[in-house]
């Protein structure tokens, strides 16, 4: 046995020095932008794929274990919890009298019930856990409740019922109050505004016969009079937001052509519609352009910083796209189209020109599609057309800091996602009763 000890000893060196060198190499590589998804153990969730390879994003401390990675889920998801009506809130669980329900099933934590790299026995939801999970509480719900005496507990979560972290349309009085509504409402119409200029934040905007403003691009710049006509007819014409409110940081002088931004992008959209942008980025067409998925620090240096994320491409998507829109990086201008930002375009055209499934095919065979093209040709009145946006990116009230409520296009088409839930009682019920949306 002693002759083999300095054998042993001599394994056991190798073996901390391979160690440690892989380890720098995964460092290094994670540092300077090298092929992060080698070190991927397992596929993600359709929700967190596209931030997959910006690891300190979730992993806020490699050695800080399910802490870390809980803080993690709430640097991005904190927000939405707040402003769901959650019946499932952490602060109910940390009530003494719940504490026998916590040793069955730790409800404060997001990882007790959401693990990713686990795609065998990832459910609904990214629910890593057995769908029955409702059992560990409401065991009795049969006896409380005679109605659902037959019902089987993994079917709770995904059958349209019950959304864990948000009933915000689905609650007793709720149902009760819209029973007996008809499948479609006498006055079937949206919102009352002006859908065809956005919102400037209480900027009062010229009428559109009114003289434009002289653009103050500089001279190097070759005047296009598609951009020029575009522009001068766009509501920004109209605000008084020049060349210059777009293409050169503010301070800048006027038509220096040092200072020039080419192409902006969301950094220069966020200085006027900082709302819309703040949006964006929380939903999967902007999520890449977050700042806090945008950098990620390098390890084991700590100080090594590195863009790792681009802007989301259809290519990168796990939804259909068409092959055509390959290459394009999502940005404002992607559906805004730059200088006449035209919102009928965005509407239904940008959405179609990239998403290529069955949902998006669909709606060209839809009612819904029929109230749009005849708003379009002015035998419908203003608002009562159906689009894409309609439903995925509605407009939704919100206070300013100026203490003024006021409507904007939610661009999180992430937030209504679930229908029942979500989009029925936000979008649907606009039109149409309870009962017929939900049987929809």
């Amino acid at each position: 046995m002693a002759a083999r000890r300095p054998q042993q000893k001599w394994l056991w060196v190798l073996w901390a020095v391979s160690t440690i060198v892989l380890l720098a190499i995964g460092g290094m590589t994670m540092a300077f932008g090298g092929p992060r998804d080698l070190f991927l153990i397992g596929r993600t969730t359709d929700a967190h794929h596209q931030m997959e390879l910006a690891c300190n994003s979730c992993h806020t401390d490699w050695f800080g274990g399910r802490e870390a990675i809980e803080k993690g889920c709430r640097t991005c998801h904190a927000d939405d919890l707040t402003a769901a009506k959650d019946n499932h809130p952490a602060k109910k669980f940390r009530d003494p009298r719940n504490a026998e329900r916590l040793a069955k099933l730790d409800a404060t934590k997001c990882l007790t019930c959401h693990v990713e790299h686990r795609p065998g026995i990832t459910g609904a939801m990214a629910v890593t856990i057995p769908m029955d999970y409702c059992s560990a509480c409401h065991a009795e719900i049969g006896k409380e409740r005679p109605s659902h005496v037959d019902f089987a507990f993994n079917t709770c979560a995904d059958a349209g019922c019950h959304n864990y972290h948000d009933n915000r349309a689905l609650y007793e009085d709720f149902l009760e109050k819209h029973l007996n509504e008809p499948a479609v409402k006498t006055v079937a119409r949206l919102s009352p505004i002006n859908w065809d200029v956005p919102d400037f934040g209480g900027v009062e905007l010229k009428p559109v016969a009114a003289p434009a403003i002289k653009p103050d691009a500089p001279k190097e710049i070759a005047a296009d009079a598609h951009v020029m006509s575009g522009w001068l007819a766009s509501a920004h014409a109209r605000a008084d937001v020049n060349c210059s409110g777009c293409h050169q940081p503010k301070g800048a002088r006027a038509a220096d052509i040092a200072t020039w931004i080419v192409k902006p992008g969301l950094a220069e959209c966020r200085s006027c519609h900082v709302e819309q942008a703040k949006d964006f980025t929380k939903g999967k067409h902007g999520m890449r352009l977050a700042d806090d998925m945008w950098t990620a620090k390098g390890w084991p240096f700590g100080i090594i910083e590195d863009k790792v994320l681009s802007p989301m491409r259809p290519e990168l998507a796990r939804a259909p796209m068409k092959a055509k829109a390959h290459g394009s990086e999502l940005q404002c201008t992607t559906c805004h189209q730059a200088h006449d930002f035209n919102l009928k375009r965005a509407k239904v055209e940008a959405c179609v020109s990239c998403h290529d499934d069955k949902h998006t095919k669909a709606f060209f065979a839809s009612p819904h599609y029929q109230l749009w093209q005849a708003e379009l040709a002015g035998k419908a009145p203003k608002g009562t057309g159906v689009t894409c946006a309609t439903c995925h990116l509605p407009r939704t009230t919100h206070r300013g800091s100026d203490g003024v409520e006021r409507w904007i296009v939610n661009h999180n088409q992430n937030d209504n996602l679930r229908p029942n839930e979500k989009m029925g009682r936000g979008v649907c019920m606009t039109c149409h009763g309870l009962g017929f949306t939900l049987d929809a």
